[in-house]
């Protein structure tokens, strides 16, 4: 299976593509970062993230996106951002009628490093770890994609046949 990992974010939005199944070390196809500058209007930041993103998924064609959930945190003006982008990635995977799960920040910690409390540095290094990598990905965001698609190989089996099913019903509905 091949999934698209998306960490949202205005200003960096980490992307990975990971390939592999449950029960075997998943593959690194490509990772990286769409970036915005803060100096742009708003919504041309949002079009410009759309356009990467859109970019990403072209060349790779991945079955799933795998997003990381977003949660209210005391900074409301950064979760605004960063909840457009992620509706941004949601979009993309409707768009392409390609399934979109959402995985937790500490969901995909605890999956990756065996704590849902585990720091970024932690995450990054495990994630290297998994993949055979002799460094992390860089920047953080990008190494937090890859861990939200391994995160979706390896738990989301169940998950993902229910999204999937749910999808192909709302479609149905929706004809």
């Amino acid at each position: 299976m091949r999934v698209m990992g998306v960490d949202p974010g205005l200003t960096r939005c980490g992307v990975a593509i990971v390939e592999g199944r449950p029960g075997a070390r998943p593959g690194l196809v490509a990772v990286g970062v769409v970036r915005t500058s803060p100096d742009m209007p708003h919504e041309y930041r949002l079009l410009r993230l759309e356009e990467g993103l859109t970019g990403w998924y072209d060349a790779y064609h991945p079955e799933t996106l795998a997003i990381e959930r977003v949660f209210a945190q005391h900074n409301l003006h950064s979760v605004t951002g960063i909840a457009q982008a992620a509706g941004i990635a949601m979009l993309i995977g409707a768009r392409h009628d390609t399934p979109v799960a959402l995985h937790t920040p500490s969901e995909a910690k605890a999956t990756i490093t065996g704590s849902g409390r585990a720091d970024k540095k932690q995450v990054a290094t495990m994630v290297a770890r998994i993949l055979g990598l002799a460094t992390p990905p860089r920047p953080a965001d990008a190494a937090d994609a890859v861990a939200l698609a391994i995160t979706h190989l390896w738990r989301g089996g169940v998950q993902a046949r229910y999204t999937e099913a749910a999808a192909a019903a709302a479609r149905r509905r929706a004809s």
